[in-house]
């Protein structure tokens, strides 16, 4: 899995500040079509597989959730805002990286008192976000601001991408959503020595975990006829989950989330296809959270949208685990779905 997966799930890029796998995608996409890019920064390649064709929107976000900087303290610590959402209680004694504008990577670990001098009211409750820090070991607010840290700069989370005891289980950050981005590039490839009745276009979208907001800008540079989000979904095989989506169990379809009803035409095409292909699939929902389908499906006079998802355990926090069989079943469907999007399909899709 080493591979273009892993190499985009090291990368840093928080909303806003995603250039870094933009560049990267963009190299991916070059000779395989032609590559645009919207104003707010989302990357797009076009390739054509039948001119005239309908055209199919494959998107995956760039961002991950992270943080900024805001200030520097009198002591030397950093204070920060979370960039996308995030749960205090996993952010404690991390580390963590700052990505100053001048280019310095600088490594810090986010503070925690010692369970020794916590009074009994703190141990009830997590940390408030707001009276967190980074600590980047150094003396005082001068040695700080002499590494070169602005109010702005970009923080991510710091981890080694590895596979685990089972080779199939890979831990690493940025899963959501570099494993779209990763889909994207991958069907791209795929389809080069394929032949497709339709126009591909892959998309890298930015800020998505703030609103989804390069997916709103990009559909409309693209207009298509069909939308596919492809993002990340919870997995729920953990002690006392619901084991309603697990890993390793196929990929999620997402029926429903905040954002967005999957589009029953386009649900069950890809049902069909996946049943055709032996692809395993798991049905999903969540109650909070979107994906860019969310924004697609509402572009211009509407698309038909659906949003297919890998099950990730640990979403939103410093690392989380992806299985291989369910990204390569990823790529595998998204393959065939665009193999099978000709204009028939489409139109009975759209208008049943």
């Amino acid at each position: 899995m080493r591979s273009i997966l892993e190499e985009l799930s090291m990368l840093p890029g928080i909303p806003g500040n995603e250039s870094a796998v933009r560049h990267y995608m963009k190299e991916q996409f070059e000779g395989h079509g032609t590559i645009s890019q919207d104003n707010l920064g989302s990357i797009i390649v076009e390739k054509v597989g039948l001119k005239g064709g309908p055209r199919i929107m494959v998107a995956g976000h760039m961002d991950e959730v992270g943080f900024m900087v805001t200030r520097i303290t009198e002591e030397g610590y950093v204070k920060f805002i979370p960039a996308g959402g995030w749960w205090s209680q996993v952010m404690l004694a991390q580390q963590m990286e700052i990505h100053t504008a001048d280019g310095k990577k600088l490594r810090a670990v986010t503070g925690a008192k010692a369970p020794h001098i916590l009074t009994e009211e703190e141990r009830k409750k997590p940390v408030a976000i707001e009276d967190m820090y980074l600590d980047l070991g150094v003396a005082d607010k001068d040695e700080a601001e002499a590494l070169g840290i602005k109010t702005g700069d970009m923080i991510v989370p710091y981890i080694q991408t590895t596979p685990l005891n089972n080779p199939k289980y890979w831990l690493g950050k940025a899963w959501d959503n570099r494993v779209g981005c990763a889909a994207v590039i991958d069907v791209l490839h795929t389809l080069k020595a394929q032949a497709h009745p339709n126009i591909y276009y892959g998309v890298g979208t930015v800020q998505e975990e703030v609103g989804l907001r390069g997916a709103g800008t990009s559909a409309y540079h693209v207009n298509p006829d069909i939308g596919i989000a492809v993002d990340t979904t919870i997995a729920y095989d953990f002690p006392k989950g619901s084991k309603d989506t697990e890993l390793g169990k196929g990929v999620g379809v997402m029926v429903a989330d905040s954002s967005m009803v999957g589009h029953k035409g386009m649900r069950d095409f890809v049902i069909a296809v996946a049943e055709k292909n032996n692809i395993p699939l798991q049905l999903t929902h969540l109650t909070r959270g979107g994906t860019d389908g969310g924004k697609i499906h509402l572009s211009r006079s509407g698309v038909p949208s659906i949003a297919l998802c890998l099950p990730v355990r640990y979403l939103h926090s410093h690392t989380s685990i992806v299985h291989q069989d369910d990204y390569d079943n990823l790529v595998k469907l998204i393959r065939h779905l665009v193999e099978a999007l000709d204009a028939e399909a489409v139109q009975k899709i759209t208008y049943g």
